[in-house]
């Protein structure tokens, strides 16, 4: 269940196990291109690396900021692309990850306001709860 260079390859339930989705997400992802296993068994099931975890974390990261599947795509094409850069690319590459590291500040913040009108409300409903 190994292949030269991969290590150790774990099926698609022991990926979601680890991973914290279902089995059905990481079959999604695969149809529409987003996370690839690095390989199948002879049974032809999905095998996944320690690799393909930290490449999916990425993912997993992007998602409750509301990021789309393509703009998913983009940012794993930029951080795909930039260790084997050249000097000119690199800097396209930065400016391009600046863009999404910028566009993820203004969504945290979103975040943060729903967050604080969610703790208002809790606030509101435990005033109430004691009165």
């Amino acid at each position: 269940m190994t292949r030269p260079g991969q290590g150790s390859m774990m099926q698609i339930g022991k990926f979601a196990d680890r991973s914290g989705v279902s089995i059905h997400t990481l079959r999604h992802y695969d149809e529409v291109g987003l996370l690839r296993p690095s390989g199948r068994s002879e049974g032809g099931f999905r095998l996944y690396t320690e690799e393909d975890l930290e490449r999916f974390l990425v993912i997993r990261r992007m998602k409750p900021l509301g990021f789309s599947l393509e703009e998913m795509r983009q940012v794993l094409e930029v951080v795909d692309a930039l260790p084997g850069a050249t000097d000119s690319q690199r800097d396209q590459l930065h400016a391009r990850l600046d863009g999404f590291i910028e566009a993820a500040r203004t969504r945290r913040a979103k975040v943060l306001e729903q967050v604080a009108m969610a703790d208002e409300l809790i606030g509101l409903l435990e005033d109430q709860r004691l009165a």
